[in-house]
């Protein structure tokens, strides 16, 4: 019958682990001459070095191809997306609702579109562009001719949203029945929205629920045109001072003053019938005015 191995002491395992360490009997660190150590080491320093360099390499040729100023694929973007502000969202839905007799409800609306009107003020707007655009017209743009390597962008002034500027009333209609939403159509690089400059796209709104409650609904600029001066977008890079074009859209509310309510931009390039997408092209929101 085999003998059983005899078991080693802790001492004993410890002076094993020191002897694997550092053998002075052949010279060895950890079971390798320093001479093994030294090619291993070089071995993997050379290894990791053509590695990092491969890498580099690829991550070099990849930005090369890449274009600063315009994605690869915008496959995706076929139309642009709406919004309105007021922006209170919902759980699902956006909900515009207010109270005329309570100043902290319409304040906070008011509050909402200064804020988001701010960089459309019209001294900084002035101040930010110095370039006459040329109305009704796409501003075709082939060079880089602004200042830094930069396009221009036509100026868009607050003041252009005329009663729903926040100038003549600063209460935008909250504090009544005559509330002002604003429209923003997303930017899509290099995007026209029509084939031809001659017709400009416009908003329009309709009334899905309440329509006896709407007594009338004013646009600004006039017709709720979007200029065709204002596209296209070439990019946050080749554009920085662009900002998106605005219309206002001022309703009469009566009777119980609620209303669901569709705005789209409207414009042969620009669909809204995605079901899976419902801000392609349109927003609905519901406007409800509080005593």
């Amino acid at each position: 019958m085999a003998a059983l191995k005899e078991k080693r002491t802790c001492g004993q395992r410890c002076e094993d682990f020191g002897h694997f360490v550092w053998n002075s009997d052949e010279g060895k660190l950890m079971g390798r001459t320093p001479e093994k150590w030294v090619y291993i080491s070089l071995y993997y320093v050379a290894f990791y070095a053509v590695m990092t360099s491969l890498f580099s390499l690829a991550i070099w040729t990849l930005m090369y191809t890449l274009d600063p100023y315009t994605p690869d694929y915008q496959d995706r973007l076929t139309s642009p997306g709406v919004m309105v502000w007021p922006d209170t969202y919902g759980e699902e839905v956006i909900e515009i609702t207010y109270n005329t007799s309570d100043k902290a409800s319409w304040m906070k609306m008011t509050k909402i579109l200064n804020e988001f009107l701010e960089p459309y003020n019209d001294t900084k707007q002035l101040e930010c562009h110095n370039y006459n655009c040329t109305k009704g017209k796409y501003f075709l743009q082939k060079h880089f001719l602004g200042p830094h390597h930069t396009k221009y962008s036509c100026p868009f002034l607050q003041s252009m949203l005329g009663p729903c500027s926040g100038f003549e009333d600063p209460t935008f209609g909250y504090n009544c029945s005559m509330p002002c939403v604003i429209i923003k159509m997303n930017r899509i690089i290099n995007y026209l929205p029509t084939n031809r400059t001659d017709v400009a796209p416009y908003v329009n709104c309709t009334v899905l629920e309440g329509e006896g409650n709407v007594a009338k609904m004013e646009y600004f600029p006039e017709n709720g045109n979007m200029d065709p001066s204002y596209f296209p977008y070439y990019g946050r890079l080749a554009q920085p001072s662009y900002v998106n074009p605005l219309v206002a859209v001022r309703f009469s509310l009566v009777g119980g003053k609620h209303a669901k309510i569709q705005c789209r931009v409207v414009s042969e390039k620009i669909s809204y019938e995605n079901y899976h997408d419902p801000y392609e092209g349109k927003v609905i929101f519901y406007l409800k005015a509080l005593k």
